[in-house]
Protein backbone atom coordinates (compact mmCIF):
# COMPACT_ATOMS: atom_id res chain seq x y z
CA UNK A 1 0.00 0.00 0.00
CA UNK A 2 2.76 2.43 0.94
CA UNK A 3 4.87 1.61 -2.12
CA UNK A 4 1.89 1.90 -4.48
CA UNK A 5 0.97 5.28 -2.99
CA UNK A 6 4.49 6.63 -3.28
CA UNK A 7 4.91 5.48 -6.88
CA UNK A 8 1.57 7.05 -7.85
CA UNK A 9 2.60 10.36 -6.32
CA UNK A 10 5.86 10.34 -8.24
CA UNK A 11 4.66 9.13 -11.65
CA UNK A 12 4.42 12.64 -13.05
CA UNK A 13 7.44 14.00 -11.20
CA UNK A 14 10.79 14.47 -12.90
CA UNK A 15 12.53 14.46 -9.54
CA UNK A 16 11.66 13.64 -5.95
CA UNK A 17 9.44 16.18 -4.22
CA UNK A 18 10.84 16.84 -0.75
CA UNK A 19 7.63 18.60 0.25
CA UNK A 20 5.71 15.32 0.12
CA UNK A 21 4.86 14.10 3.60
CA UNK A 22 4.23 10.43 4.28
CA UNK A 23 1.42 9.45 6.62
CA UNK A 24 2.68 8.30 10.00
CA UNK A 25 0.13 5.48 10.15
CA UNK A 26 1.48 4.01 6.90
CA UNK A 27 5.09 4.37 8.00
CA UNK A 28 4.42 2.56 11.27
CA UNK A 29 3.09 -0.40 9.29
CA UNK A 30 6.25 -0.99 7.18
CA UNK A 31 7.69 -4.45 7.76
CA UNK A 32 10.75 -6.16 6.32
CA UNK A 33 10.81 -9.57 4.60
CA UNK A 34 12.37 -12.58 6.34
CA UNK A 35 16.16 -12.46 6.72
CA UNK A 36 18.31 -14.87 4.71
CA UNK A 37 19.22 -18.22 6.23
CA UNK A 38 22.28 -18.01 8.44
CA UNK A 39 21.97 -14.23 8.87
CA UNK A 40 22.62 -14.08 12.61
CA UNK A 41 25.34 -16.72 12.49
CA UNK A 42 27.24 -14.86 9.77
CA UNK A 43 27.11 -11.54 11.63
CA UNK A 44 28.23 -13.09 14.91
CA UNK A 45 31.13 -14.70 13.06
CA UNK A 46 32.10 -11.34 11.57
CA UNK A 47 32.04 -9.68 14.98
CA UNK A 48 34.11 -12.43 16.57
CA UNK A 49 36.73 -11.99 13.86
CA UNK A 50 36.70 -8.19 14.25
CA UNK A 51 37.23 -8.27 17.99
CA UNK A 52 40.44 -10.22 17.51
CA UNK A 53 41.97 -6.95 16.30
CA UNK A 54 43.83 -4.83 18.86
CA UNK A 55 42.70 -1.23 18.23
CA UNK A 56 45.90 0.35 19.59
CA UNK A 57 44.13 3.67 20.21
CA UNK A 58 45.95 6.96 20.70
CA UNK A 59 44.89 10.46 21.67
CA UNK A 60 46.88 13.58 20.84
CA UNK A 61 46.05 16.96 22.31
CA UNK A 62 44.70 19.08 19.44
CA UNK A 63 45.91 22.21 21.20
CA UNK A 64 42.58 23.97 21.53
CA UNK A 65 39.34 23.88 23.52
CA UNK A 66 35.73 24.48 22.51
CA UNK A 67 33.26 25.54 25.15
CA UNK A 68 33.41 23.06 28.02
CA UNK A 69 35.39 20.54 25.97
CA UNK A 70 39.05 19.73 25.50
CA UNK A 71 39.71 18.52 21.96
CA UNK A 72 41.94 15.58 21.04
CA UNK A 73 42.88 13.91 17.76
CA UNK A 74 41.93 10.23 17.78
CA UNK A 75 43.45 7.28 15.93
CA UNK A 76 42.93 3.53 16.21
CA UNK A 77 43.31 0.38 14.14
CA UNK A 78 40.34 -1.38 12.60
CA UNK A 79 40.04 -4.55 10.53
CA UNK A 80 41.91 -4.98 7.24
CA UNK A 81 44.70 -2.84 8.72
CA UNK A 82 42.59 0.29 8.22
CA UNK A 83 43.67 3.24 10.35
CA UNK A 84 40.68 5.16 11.66
CA UNK A 85 40.98 8.85 12.43
CA UNK A 86 38.68 11.20 14.25
CA UNK A 87 38.34 13.29 17.37
CA UNK A 88 37.66 12.86 21.06
CA UNK A 89 36.23 15.38 23.49
CA UNK A 90 36.89 15.33 27.22
CA UNK A 91 35.28 17.70 29.73
CA UNK A 92 37.41 20.53 31.10
CA UNK A 93 36.24 19.69 34.60
CA UNK A 94 34.46 16.92 36.47
CA UNK A 95 34.79 13.15 36.31
CA UNK A 96 34.29 11.11 33.14
CA UNK A 97 31.55 8.65 34.07
CA UNK A 98 30.18 7.61 30.66
CA UNK A 99 31.31 7.44 27.05
CA UNK A 100 29.66 7.97 23.68
CA UNK A 101 30.68 6.76 20.23
CA UNK A 102 29.19 9.22 17.74
CA UNK A 103 29.12 8.46 14.02
CA UNK A 104 28.41 10.74 11.06
CA UNK A 105 26.35 11.02 7.90
CA UNK A 106 27.58 10.14 4.43
CA UNK A 107 28.99 13.66 4.06
CA UNK A 108 31.59 12.79 6.69
CA UNK A 109 32.69 15.39 9.20
CA UNK A 110 35.17 18.25 9.37
CA UNK A 111 35.11 18.58 13.15
CA UNK A 112 33.46 17.05 16.21
CA UNK A 113 30.05 18.24 17.40
CA UNK A 114 30.16 20.39 20.51
CA UNK A 115 26.44 20.81 21.16
CA UNK A 116 25.54 17.53 22.86
CA UNK A 117 24.11 18.01 26.37
CA UNK A 118 26.17 15.24 27.98
CA UNK A 119 27.92 16.08 31.23
CA UNK A 120 30.71 13.99 32.77
CA UNK A 121 31.18 12.21 29.46
CA UNK A 122 33.89 11.35 26.96
CA UNK A 123 32.78 11.73 23.33
CA UNK A 124 34.47 9.82 20.50
CA UNK A 125 33.92 10.84 16.87
CA UNK A 126 35.48 8.22 14.55
CA UNK A 127 35.32 8.60 10.78
CA UNK A 128 34.31 5.47 8.89
CA UNK A 129 36.87 3.92 6.56
CA UNK A 130 37.36 5.90 3.39
CA UNK A 131 35.66 9.01 4.77
CA UNK A 132 37.10 12.30 6.10
CA UNK A 133 39.95 11.52 8.53
CA UNK A 134 40.03 7.83 7.56
CA UNK A 135 41.18 7.79 3.92
CA UNK A 136 41.87 4.30 2.64
CA UNK A 137 42.36 4.00 -1.13
CA UNK A 138 40.90 2.55 -3.23
CA UNK A 139 37.76 3.20 -1.15
CA UNK A 140 36.30 6.46 -2.43
CA UNK A 141 35.31 9.29 -0.10
CA UNK A 142 32.41 10.16 -2.41
CA UNK A 143 29.14 8.61 -1.15
CA UNK A 144 27.98 7.46 -4.60
CA UNK A 145 31.13 5.35 -5.04
CA UNK A 146 31.79 4.53 -1.39
CA UNK A 147 28.42 2.78 -1.05
CA UNK A 148 29.22 0.57 -4.06
CA UNK A 149 32.75 -0.41 -3.05
CA UNK A 150 33.09 -4.22 -3.28
CA UNK A 151 29.32 -4.58 -3.52
CA UNK A 152 30.00 -7.60 -5.75
CA UNK A 153 31.65 -9.37 -2.81
CA UNK A 154 29.25 -9.84 0.15
CA UNK A 155 32.07 -10.88 2.48
CA UNK A 156 34.12 -7.80 1.54
CA UNK A 157 31.39 -5.17 1.03
CA UNK A 158 32.42 -1.80 2.44
CA UNK A 159 29.51 -1.61 4.89
CA UNK A 160 30.82 -4.66 6.69
CA UNK A 161 34.09 -2.83 7.26
CA UNK A 162 32.24 0.29 8.45
CA UNK A 163 30.33 -1.79 11.00
CA UNK A 164 33.63 -3.24 12.16
CA UNK A 165 34.95 0.31 12.55
CA UNK A 166 32.13 0.90 15.05
CA UNK A 167 32.91 -2.27 17.01
CA UNK A 168 36.58 -1.33 17.13
CA UNK A 169 35.65 2.20 18.26
CA UNK A 170 34.00 0.64 21.31
CA UNK A 171 37.09 -1.50 21.84
CA UNK A 172 39.26 1.62 21.58
CA UNK A 173 37.16 3.48 24.14
CA UNK A 174 37.34 0.61 26.62
CA UNK A 175 41.08 0.29 26.05
CA UNK A 176 41.57 3.97 26.85
CA UNK A 177 39.05 4.05 29.71
CA UNK A 178 38.19 0.55 30.98
CA UNK A 179 36.23 2.06 33.87
CA UNK A 180 33.55 3.08 31.34
CA UNK A 181 32.47 -0.53 30.91
CA UNK A 182 28.70 -0.66 31.36
CA UNK A 183 28.33 3.06 30.62
CA UNK A 184 28.68 3.41 26.86
CA UNK A 185 26.19 4.94 24.43
CA UNK A 186 26.06 5.23 20.67
CA UNK A 187 24.68 7.96 18.41
CA UNK A 188 24.50 7.77 14.62
CA UNK A 189 22.93 9.98 11.96
CA UNK A 190 21.89 8.88 8.46
CA UNK A 191 24.81 6.68 7.27
CA UNK A 192 25.96 6.38 10.89
CA UNK A 193 22.44 5.46 11.93
CA UNK A 194 22.16 2.57 9.50
CA UNK A 195 25.66 1.29 10.14
CA UNK A 196 24.99 1.71 13.86
CA UNK A 197 21.89 -0.49 13.70
CA UNK A 198 23.92 -3.23 12.00
CA UNK A 199 26.64 -2.94 14.64
CA UNK A 200 24.36 -2.73 17.69
CA UNK A 201 22.51 -5.93 16.78
CA UNK A 202 25.56 -7.93 17.85
CA UNK A 203 27.24 -5.48 20.25
CA UNK A 204 26.87 -6.26 23.97
CA UNK A 205 29.15 -3.49 25.25
CA UNK A 206 26.79 -0.60 24.43
CA UNK A 207 23.95 0.09 26.85
CA UNK A 208 21.80 2.63 24.98
CA UNK A 209 21.70 4.17 21.51
CA UNK A 210 20.11 6.90 19.41
CA UNK A 211 19.72 6.79 15.62
CA UNK A 212 18.65 9.85 13.61
CA UNK A 213 17.15 9.47 10.11
CA UNK A 214 18.96 6.10 9.80
CA UNK A 215 19.85 4.77 6.35
CA UNK A 216 19.99 1.26 4.86
CA UNK A 217 16.59 0.22 6.23
CA UNK A 218 14.49 -2.23 4.15
CA UNK A 219 16.99 -2.42 1.29
CA UNK A 220 14.61 -3.92 -1.25
CA UNK A 221 12.07 -1.13 -0.76
CA UNK A 222 14.91 1.40 -0.76
CA UNK A 223 15.89 0.17 -4.22
CA UNK A 224 12.44 0.99 -5.59
CA UNK A 225 11.58 4.42 -4.18
CA UNK A 226 12.83 7.55 -5.90
CA UNK A 227 15.64 9.13 -3.97
CA UNK A 228 18.84 11.14 -4.10
CA UNK A 229 22.36 10.56 -2.78
CA UNK A 230 24.04 7.20 -2.25
CA UNK A 231 20.79 5.26 -2.61
CA UNK A 232 20.35 6.60 -6.13
CA UNK A 233 23.82 5.30 -7.02
CA UNK A 234 22.92 1.82 -5.81
CA UNK A 235 19.65 1.97 -7.73
CA UNK A 236 21.56 2.73 -10.94
CA UNK A 237 23.72 -0.35 -10.46
CA UNK A 238 20.67 -2.40 -9.48
CA UNK A 239 19.08 -1.74 -12.87
CA UNK A 240 22.14 -3.26 -14.55
CA UNK A 241 22.99 -6.04 -12.09
CA UNK A 242 19.88 -6.79 -9.97
CA UNK A 243 20.94 -10.21 -8.70
CA UNK A 244 24.42 -9.00 -7.75
CA UNK A 245 23.01 -6.12 -5.69
CA UNK A 246 20.26 -8.19 -4.07
CA UNK A 247 22.69 -10.95 -3.13
CA UNK A 248 24.83 -8.50 -1.15
CA UNK A 249 22.27 -6.10 0.28
CA UNK A 250 20.20 -8.88 1.86
CA UNK A 251 23.05 -9.14 4.39
CA UNK A 252 23.27 -5.40 5.00
CA UNK A 253 19.76 -4.31 5.87
CA UNK A 254 19.57 -2.12 8.98
CA UNK A 255 15.94 -3.10 9.56
CA UNK A 256 16.85 -6.80 9.55
CA UNK A 257 19.59 -6.05 12.07
CA UNK A 258 17.21 -4.00 14.22
CA UNK A 259 15.21 -7.15 15.01
CA UNK A 260 18.24 -8.40 16.93
CA UNK A 261 18.83 -5.22 18.99
CA UNK A 262 17.83 -5.67 22.63
CA UNK A 263 19.10 -2.49 24.31
CA UNK A 264 16.91 0.63 24.81
CA UNK A 265 16.78 2.63 21.58
CA UNK A 266 15.78 6.19 20.72
CA UNK A 267 15.06 6.94 17.05
CA UNK A 268 14.37 10.21 15.27
CA UNK A 269 12.61 9.38 11.99
CA UNK A 270 11.38 11.84 9.36
CA UNK A 271 8.02 12.03 7.63
CA UNK A 272 9.70 13.56 4.56
CA UNK A 273 13.24 12.99 3.34
CA UNK A 274 14.63 13.26 -0.21
CA UNK A 275 17.81 11.30 0.61
CA UNK A 276 16.88 8.52 3.07
CA UNK A 277 13.39 7.20 2.39
CA UNK A 278 11.13 7.55 5.47
CA UNK A 279 9.82 4.04 4.79
CA UNK A 280 13.31 2.68 5.41
CA UNK A 281 13.80 4.78 8.53
CA UNK A 282 10.54 3.59 10.06
CA UNK A 283 11.21 0.00 9.02
CA UNK A 284 14.19 0.12 11.38
CA UNK A 285 12.12 1.53 14.24
CA UNK A 286 9.27 -0.91 13.65
CA UNK A 287 11.63 -3.89 13.66
CA UNK A 288 13.12 -3.09 17.07
CA UNK A 289 12.10 -5.74 19.57
CA UNK A 290 13.40 -4.12 22.75
CA UNK A 291 12.51 -0.89 24.60
CA UNK A 292 12.19 1.95 22.10
CA UNK A 293 11.22 5.60 21.81
CA UNK A 294 10.28 7.52 18.67
CA UNK A 295 10.82 11.21 17.92
CA UNK A 296 9.02 12.20 14.72
CA UNK A 297 10.79 14.81 12.61
CA UNK A 298 8.88 16.81 10.04
CA UNK A 299 11.73 16.30 7.58
CA UNK A 300 15.26 15.02 7.19
CA UNK A 301 18.18 16.05 4.99
CA UNK A 302 16.59 19.40 4.18
CA UNK A 303 15.63 22.66 5.86
CA UNK A 304 12.10 23.38 7.07
CA UNK A 305 10.43 26.11 9.19
CA UNK A 306 10.33 24.30 12.55
CA UNK A 307 13.72 22.64 12.18
CA UNK A 308 15.54 24.61 14.89
CA UNK A 309 12.66 24.08 17.32
CA UNK A 310 12.58 20.36 16.69
CA UNK A 311 16.37 20.03 17.00
CA UNK A 312 16.29 21.68 20.42
CA UNK A 313 13.44 19.43 21.53
CA UNK A 314 15.36 16.39 20.30
CA UNK A 315 18.43 17.37 22.32
CA UNK A 316 16.28 17.65 25.44
CA UNK A 317 14.93 14.16 24.82
CA UNK A 318 18.45 12.78 24.35
CA UNK A 319 19.60 14.38 27.58
CA UNK A 320 16.77 12.60 29.38
CA UNK A 321 17.14 9.31 27.49
CA UNK A 322 20.83 8.97 28.34
CA UNK A 323 20.56 10.41 31.87
CA UNK A 324 20.92 6.98 33.52
CA UNK A 325 23.77 5.75 31.31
Amino acid sequence: MLLAGVMEIEKSAKRIRPRHRYELEDLLSVRVPPEPAGYAEKWREWREEALEVSPLPSLKDAGYDRGDWRVFDLRYQSTDKVEIGGWALLPKSGRVERGFVISHGYGGRLAPDYHFPFKNAALMFPCARGISRSPHPPISHEPRWHVRHDIDKPERYVLRGCVEDVWLAVSAMLRLAPYLEGHIGYLGTSFGGGVGAMALAWEDRVQKAHLKVPSFGHQMLRLQLKTMGSAASVQTLYKKEPRLVENTLQWFDAAQSAKHIKIPMHLACALADPVVTPAGQFAIFNALSGPKELFTLEAGHMEYPDQEKQEKQLLRELSSFFSDL
